[in-house]
């Protein structure tokens, strides 16, 4: 009767670590199990130099969505980025890449527009900013000086 009791306890407690251990896994690796309620928002730029899938998306500085595709198309850069419902984007919004500090990630930045008129789910950004490539500006004032 004691072994069973033992036993009984053991595997409870297993069983408790293995729930643990992929509830972590599921957090942690930022893995989402369920359907989002985002809605998908796309914009072109020339140049994303360093932009990678899963990036941040901000407004102000507060993450409101996330890059999660990015295909080239006529030599183009398309971005498709899912939007947190309850974030509304004026259809003259316009997107920049950035860095965060001086060599960070790269993100989206938005800015808001002042329009009545939104971007309807699946709609497109047309203001963009391309990303500033560091060496770009650095060889300019290197080679460019007189």
């Amino acid at each position: 009767m004691k072994k069973i009791n033992i036993e009984t306890g053991v595997g409870i407690l297993l069983i408790f670590g293995l729930l643990c251990l992929a509830y972590l896994s599921v957090k942690l690796g930022d893995v989402k199990l369920f359907s989002s309620k985002q809605y998908p928002v796309t914009a072109r730029f020339a140049n994303i130099s360093g932009l990678k899938e899963g990036a941040l998306v901000e407004i102000a500085g507060v993450e409101v969505g996330e890059v999660s595709r990015i295909h080239l198309n006529n030599y183009e850069a398309f971005v498709e980025m899912m939007i947190n419902p309850d974030v509304k984007l004026q259809d003259d919004a316009m997107a920049s890449i950035r860095t965060k500090g001086i060599v960070g990630d790269k993100y989206v930045k938005i800015q808001p527009g002042g329009s009545e008129q939104y971007i309807v789910s699946g709609g497109e950004i047309s203001e963009t900013e391309s990303s500033v490539e560091l060496e770009e500006l650095v060889s300019k004032y290197i080679f460019n000086k007189e």
